[in-house]
């Protein structure tokens, strides 16, 4: 799938920050995640502009497919909502992220809900897995 235009104002994360001072600087390479939850949000926008690249580089490699195709299959996020969190600080080496993903599609606005792991290596904080989905 073509990577979608880089937003030049808000970014898809729902940070409410410019896309260029919130995940924008992740997906170039240029800062790393401080937290769990600054990288699901950074993976959440990557999905939103079909950065598969980027998606692959912050895949746990024990749980990493050996490809991501992002298909257009007329889906948009628009919307992400952080539920719960724990451990994933800076001081962590381990932590959860759960958060439900607004959409539209064919079928019209649904969402999902996913409790994420991440686990930190080397000062990189990597997505494990799901541990379940709703």
């Amino acid at each position: 799938m073509p990577r979608r235009s880089r937003p030049t104002r808000s970014c898809p994360c729902g940070s409410g920050a410019a896309y260029t001072a919130c995940c924008g600087p992740l997906h170039a390479g240029t800062a790393k995640a401080a937290t769990a939850e600054a990288l699901m949000r950074s993976r959440y926008s990557a999905f939103a502009l079909g950065d598969a690249a980027y998606l692959l580089r912050t895949w746990h490699p024990a749980t990493r497919p050996e490809h991501l195709d992002l298909k257009d299959d007329g889906r948009r996020f628009t919307s992400l909502h952080i539920l719960e969190t724990t451990g994933g600080s800076p001081l962590h080496t381990q932590g959860t992220v759960r958060f439900r993903a607004d959409y539209t599609d064919a079928d019209g606005p649904g969402s999902q809900t996913e409790h994420s792991e991440f686990e930190r290596i080397g000062g990189d904080w990597m997505y494990v897995d799901a541990l379940g989905f709703s």
